[in-house]
């Protein structure tokens, strides 16, 4: 007689759902609430790898993997499946840390890309998160290389003298991690066990699908999130990540797309950016239908605070700083190489003017505007704004003097010696 594993999860059939999504989602009133919880299914095991593929396959085909309600649904069930986080005791050391500056509350920040851009320039993302460090309490969330020679993780595996163990960072150690330093890298693979039931659908089917829009949106300490700078390789993603933030209760975040349809704030000219704006509106007594994922309440005031999309356009000069071709800063080098220059620029050892080092300020520039720190008021602070009313300039006098002041390169090493203080 055969025997059944019962230790497995049964698949569950989602056919009916599948039948409905194609040809025309909408006629057939598919929500994005069924299919978060078709998504959801594939954390647990609990979906058949035909399935699983027809699934990711209409969602691309019919653009719904591109819609704002379903991306920030299927984000949240992702969270969900995530490997769980005490966040009270994590709120309650980041509340005694008491990081406070300007507009900036001490909170937990991100900065991060969907990638796919096909430039393969220098990792911006993962290297102004150290510098910011300087200012801000960073959980930067991030996985190895997807579409680039060179991921988040494989650079930092590739630090000199000493990388960190960034394995051991995970839901039981990293109370610990933010009691020693300000940053904090959060592998996509220790938080989110579930991905690894997808990894081979995805890699067969041969295109980005929707997990490749969800990383963004998937830290794990969502929730204890102040403030964020999220990169998109497509213009046409902007408004639409920025409605899927806000529509998770997002207040302090910025979408950029460079125009060449980078995932980061451009060095060589124009970068489209959505920022959300929180409006206070009057108080409000009896209203009906007020829509909670749109709205936020302010409970100092009193108040509803109305979040509005702000949209602009950034350019280096904005910064303070010159163009610089993605030629000069997209060498395609792999991990040790870009690990190289990540040390180089965290020890002010590149020159005061090199185009990489002014690439990562201009980033830097930005988590800073938008976590707030910008707003403070002194002697050297520099008042400018441009446009969306950013201190962008301001921001960059911060990030240069994190560099040469070696607040980022202090950040940096305590972050590697606390995670390898711990056991194995």
């Amino acid at each position: 007689m055969s025997s059944v594993d019962n230790s497995k999860p049964q698949h569950i059939s989602i056919t009916p759902l599948l039948k409905r999504l194609w040809p025309d989602p909408a006629k057939a009133n598919v929500s994005a609430a069924e299919i978060a919880l078709a998504i959801s299914r594939v954390f647990t095991d609990q979906l058949s790898s035909v399935q699983t593929g027809a699934l990711l396959t209409a969602l691309h085909f019919t653009g719904w993997d591109r819609q704002a309600d379903v991306i920030a649904r299927c984000a949240e069930v992702m969270r969900d499946a995530a490997m769980p986080v005490d966040k009270a005791a994590l709120a309650e050391v980041v509340r005694k840390r008491g990081i406070k500056r300007g507009g900036y509350g001490g909170g937990l920040c991100d900065v991060v890309g969907t990638g796919g851009d096909e430039h393969s320039t220098f990792n911006i993302s993962t290297a102004s998160s150290i510098l910011a460090s300087s200012h801000l309490l960073v959980s930067k969330h991030g996985n190895r290389a997807a579409t680039s020679k060179s991921g988040s993780a494989d650079v930092l595996n590739s630090m000199s003298p000493t990388p960190p163990n960034i394995v051991a960072v995970n839901p039981e150690t990293l109370r610990k991690v933010y009691e020693k330093t300000n940053y904090a890298f959060l592998f996509a693979p220790v938080f989110h066990p579930g991905m690894r039931y997808v990894a081979t659908v995805r890699k067969e089917l041969g295109w980005r699908t929707i997990f490749n829009l969800l990383g963004p949106l998937a830290n794990p300490v969502e929730g204890l999130i102040e403030a964020r700078i999220i990169g998109v390789a497509r213009r046409d993603l902007g408004h639409t990540f920025a409605e899927a933030l806000t529509l998770g209760g997002a207040r302090k975040a910025m979408v950029v797309c460079g125009a060449e349809d980078l995932d980061e704030i451009s060095c060589a000219g124009p970068t489209y950016c959505w920022r959300l704006v929180e409006r206070p509106a009057p108080a409000v007594t009896d209203q009906v239908g007020v829509d909670v994922a749109e709205e936020h309440r302010d409970d100092e005031a009193g108040q509803l605070a109305s979040m509005d999309i702000e949209s602009f356009i950034l350019s280096p000069s904005d910064f303070g700083l010159p163009a610089h071709q993605l030629s000069d800063v997209a060498p395609g080098k792999l991990p040790h190489e870009n690990a190289e220059i990540l040390s180089k620029i965290l020890q002010n050892q590149l020159p005061h003017d090199d185009p990489i080092l002014h690439f990562v300020l201009m980033n830097t520039a930005a988590l800073f505007v938008i976590a707030g720190i910008c707003e403070s008021e002194g002697g050297e602070v520099i008042k400018d704004t441009g446009p969306g009313k950013g201190r962008w300039r301001e921001g960059v006098r911060l990030a240069r003097e994190a560099v040469e002041s070696g607040t980022a390169w202090k950040s940096w090493t305590s972050y590697v010696d606390v995670t390898n203080s711990f056991e194995a």
